[in-house]
Protein backbone atom coordinates (compact mmCIF):
# COMPACT_ATOMS: atom_id res chain seq x y z
CA UNK A 1 0.00 0.00 0.00
CA UNK A 2 2.77 2.44 1.00
CA UNK A 3 4.94 1.59 -2.04
CA UNK A 4 1.65 2.58 -4.44
CA UNK A 5 0.92 5.48 -2.66
CA UNK A 6 4.74 6.61 -2.97
CA UNK A 7 5.12 5.31 -6.59
CA UNK A 8 1.78 7.81 -7.33
CA UNK A 9 4.03 10.21 -5.69
CA UNK A 10 6.63 10.17 -7.75
CA UNK A 11 4.44 9.99 -11.02
CA UNK A 12 3.13 13.02 -9.79
CA UNK A 13 6.00 14.62 -9.21
CA UNK A 14 7.84 13.60 -12.51
CA UNK A 15 4.74 15.19 -14.15
CA UNK A 16 4.73 18.64 -12.26
CA UNK A 17 8.39 18.93 -12.56
CA UNK A 18 8.50 18.23 -16.25
CA UNK A 19 5.67 20.90 -16.00
CA UNK A 20 6.80 23.68 -13.82
CA UNK A 21 10.11 22.77 -12.76
CA UNK A 22 11.14 24.31 -9.44
CA UNK A 23 7.77 25.55 -9.62
CA UNK A 24 6.68 22.36 -9.15
CA UNK A 25 8.75 21.80 -6.25
CA UNK A 26 7.51 24.68 -4.71
CA UNK A 27 4.01 23.88 -4.82
CA UNK A 28 4.46 19.51 -3.26
CA UNK A 29 6.80 21.00 -0.82
CA UNK A 30 4.32 23.71 0.15
CA UNK A 31 1.26 20.61 0.20
CA UNK A 32 3.72 18.38 2.54
CA UNK A 33 4.25 21.13 5.16
CA UNK A 34 0.53 22.26 5.55
CA UNK A 35 -0.70 18.44 5.39
CA UNK A 36 2.39 16.15 6.04
CA UNK A 37 0.64 13.54 3.26
CA UNK A 38 3.98 14.21 0.56
CA UNK A 39 7.58 12.78 2.07
CA UNK A 40 10.09 15.73 1.76
CA UNK A 41 12.70 13.27 0.88
CA UNK A 42 10.99 11.97 -2.16
CA UNK A 43 9.91 15.20 -3.84
CA UNK A 44 13.21 17.31 -2.93
CA UNK A 45 15.49 13.73 -3.64
CA UNK A 46 14.12 13.42 -6.88
CA UNK A 47 14.44 17.20 -7.29
CA UNK A 48 18.00 17.09 -6.97
CA UNK A 49 18.22 14.39 -9.75
CA UNK A 50 15.66 15.55 -12.10
CA UNK A 51 16.29 18.97 -11.89
CA UNK A 52 20.12 19.34 -11.20
CA UNK A 53 22.17 16.36 -12.01
CA UNK A 54 19.51 15.49 -15.49
CA UNK A 55 20.24 18.50 -16.81
CA UNK A 56 24.03 18.93 -15.61
CA UNK A 57 23.46 21.65 -13.90
CA UNK A 58 25.60 23.46 -11.63
CA UNK A 59 25.94 22.28 -8.40
CA UNK A 60 25.55 25.71 -6.61
CA UNK A 61 21.77 25.11 -8.34
CA UNK A 62 21.38 23.10 -5.13
CA UNK A 63 21.18 25.91 -2.90
CA UNK A 64 19.04 28.35 -5.42
CA UNK A 65 16.75 25.38 -5.49
CA UNK A 66 16.52 25.05 -1.50
CA UNK A 67 15.53 28.82 -1.82
CA UNK A 68 12.36 27.59 -3.69
CA UNK A 69 11.70 24.56 -1.56
CA UNK A 70 11.95 27.19 1.44
CA UNK A 71 9.33 29.60 -0.30
CA UNK A 72 7.09 26.41 -0.42
CA UNK A 73 7.84 24.87 3.31
CA UNK A 74 7.14 28.65 4.86
CA UNK A 75 3.80 28.54 2.60
CA UNK A 76 2.86 25.16 3.73
CA UNK A 77 3.88 25.90 7.68
CA UNK A 78 2.14 28.79 7.34
CA UNK A 79 -1.54 27.66 6.47
CA UNK A 80 -0.99 25.41 9.37
CA UNK A 81 0.05 27.91 11.56
CA UNK A 82 -2.76 29.86 10.32
CA UNK A 83 -5.70 27.59 10.68
CA UNK A 84 -4.05 26.23 14.19
CA UNK A 85 -4.13 29.80 15.53
CA UNK A 86 -7.68 30.69 14.08
CA UNK A 87 -9.55 27.72 14.23
CA UNK A 88 -7.83 26.51 17.37
CA UNK A 89 -7.73 22.80 18.87
CA UNK A 90 -11.39 21.64 17.78
CA UNK A 91 -10.88 22.51 14.34
CA UNK A 92 -7.39 21.14 13.95
CA UNK A 93 -8.36 17.62 15.92
CA UNK A 94 -10.79 17.69 13.23
CA UNK A 95 -8.83 17.99 10.43
CA UNK A 96 -5.97 15.77 12.08
CA UNK A 97 -8.20 12.71 11.67
CA UNK A 98 -8.38 13.93 7.76
CA UNK A 99 -4.88 13.71 6.91
CA UNK A 100 -4.20 10.63 9.74
CA UNK A 101 -2.29 12.44 11.44
CA UNK A 102 -2.25 11.05 15.49
CA UNK A 103 -3.76 13.57 18.30
CA UNK A 104 -1.45 12.10 20.34
CA UNK A 105 1.40 13.73 18.54
CA UNK A 106 -0.12 16.64 18.34
CA UNK A 107 -0.42 16.95 22.10
CA UNK A 108 3.21 15.61 22.78
CA UNK A 109 4.24 18.98 19.69
CA UNK A 110 2.20 21.23 22.26
CA UNK A 111 4.33 19.96 25.26
CA UNK A 112 7.85 20.20 23.59
CA UNK A 113 6.42 23.31 22.14
CA UNK A 114 5.96 24.63 25.93
CA UNK A 115 9.01 23.34 26.69
CA UNK A 116 11.51 24.81 23.64
CA UNK A 117 9.30 27.53 22.53
CA UNK A 118 10.69 29.36 19.24
CA UNK A 119 13.95 26.88 19.17
CA UNK A 120 11.69 23.92 18.38
CA UNK A 121 10.30 25.22 15.38
CA UNK A 122 13.62 26.30 13.67
CA UNK A 123 15.61 23.09 15.24
CA UNK A 124 12.16 21.42 14.26
CA UNK A 125 12.33 21.73 10.69
CA UNK A 126 15.78 19.71 10.65
CA UNK A 127 14.05 16.39 12.34
CA UNK A 128 11.58 14.13 10.22
CA UNK A 129 8.70 13.74 11.84
CA UNK A 130 8.60 16.67 13.62
CA UNK A 131 8.95 19.08 11.14
CA UNK A 132 5.36 19.03 9.90
CA UNK A 133 4.26 19.13 12.97
CA UNK A 134 5.86 22.53 14.65
CA UNK A 135 3.10 24.80 12.97
CA UNK A 136 0.25 23.17 14.77
CA UNK A 137 1.41 24.46 18.61
CA UNK A 138 3.13 27.48 17.66
CA UNK A 139 -0.46 28.49 16.01
CA UNK A 140 -2.45 27.15 18.61
CA UNK A 141 0.23 29.02 21.22
CA UNK A 142 -0.22 32.12 19.11
CA UNK A 143 3.38 32.94 18.77
CA UNK A 144 4.56 36.28 16.93
CA UNK A 145 4.23 35.14 13.25
CA UNK A 146 7.05 37.50 12.06
CA UNK A 147 9.66 35.15 14.43
CA UNK A 148 7.79 32.29 13.27
CA UNK A 149 8.21 33.07 9.81
CA UNK A 150 11.85 33.28 9.94
CA UNK A 151 13.01 30.72 12.22
CA UNK A 152 10.73 28.48 9.89
CA UNK A 153 12.47 29.72 6.33
CA UNK A 154 16.20 29.61 7.78
CA UNK A 155 15.27 25.74 8.92
CA UNK A 156 13.54 24.74 6.09
CA UNK A 157 15.94 26.37 3.61
CA UNK A 158 18.62 23.82 5.57
CA UNK A 159 16.64 21.14 5.36
CA UNK A 160 15.49 21.12 1.51
CA UNK A 161 19.22 22.33 0.46
CA UNK A 162 20.35 19.01 2.37
CA UNK A 163 17.31 16.80 0.43
CA UNK A 164 18.36 18.28 -2.92
CA UNK A 165 21.91 18.00 -2.16
CA UNK A 166 21.48 14.60 -1.62
CA UNK A 167 19.58 13.88 -4.89
CA UNK A 168 21.97 15.96 -7.00
CA UNK A 169 24.98 13.52 -5.22
CA UNK A 170 22.80 9.84 -5.91
CA UNK A 171 21.89 10.77 -9.15
CA UNK A 172 20.01 7.67 -10.71
CA UNK A 173 19.97 6.30 -7.13
CA UNK A 174 18.12 9.14 -5.21
CA UNK A 175 15.12 7.22 -3.83
CA UNK A 176 18.36 6.07 -1.23
CA UNK A 177 18.07 9.25 0.12
CA UNK A 178 15.18 7.83 2.32
CA UNK A 179 17.66 5.12 3.56
CA UNK A 180 20.39 7.05 4.21
CA UNK A 181 17.76 9.61 5.90
CA UNK A 182 17.13 6.58 8.22
CA UNK A 183 20.72 6.20 9.07
CA UNK A 184 21.44 9.73 10.06
CA UNK A 185 17.86 10.24 12.05
CA UNK A 186 20.01 9.95 15.20
CA UNK A 187 22.15 12.18 14.30
CA UNK A 188 19.42 14.48 13.72
CA UNK A 189 17.58 14.37 16.63
CA UNK A 190 21.02 14.77 18.32
CA UNK A 191 21.66 17.87 16.76
CA UNK A 192 18.05 19.30 16.59
CA UNK A 193 18.66 18.85 20.62
CA UNK A 194 21.85 20.39 20.79
CA UNK A 195 20.16 23.39 18.68
CA UNK A 196 17.53 23.85 21.41
CA UNK A 197 19.41 23.67 24.38
CA UNK A 198 22.20 26.42 22.93
CA UNK A 199 19.52 28.12 22.31
CA UNK A 200 17.65 27.96 25.91
CA UNK A 201 21.10 29.04 27.51
CA UNK A 202 20.85 31.92 24.88
CA UNK A 203 17.77 33.15 25.90
CA UNK A 204 18.58 32.71 29.80
CA UNK A 205 22.16 34.85 28.88
CA UNK A 206 19.85 37.04 27.41
CA UNK A 207 17.08 37.62 30.01
CA UNK A 208 20.11 37.98 32.85
CA UNK A 209 21.72 40.70 30.95
CA UNK A 210 18.46 42.43 30.03
CA UNK A 211 15.60 41.99 32.73
CA UNK A 212 13.01 43.36 30.63
CA UNK A 213 13.73 40.83 27.99
CA UNK A 214 10.92 38.22 27.29
CA UNK A 215 11.36 35.05 26.43
CA UNK A 216 10.17 34.47 22.44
Amino acid sequence: MFAHIEMTIISAAQTLYDAWGWGGVTLLIALENATGLTPSEVILGLAGWMLIAEHEAHPAMIFLGGLYAAVGSLAGASTAYWVSRLGGRPLVLRLARWVRIDPEHITMAEDQFNRWGTGLVFAGRLIPGVRTLVSIPAGLAHMPFGVFAVATFIGAYLWCSLLIGAGYFLGHEWELVSHYLELAFPYLLGGGILGLALWVVRGRLVRRSDPNQSDS
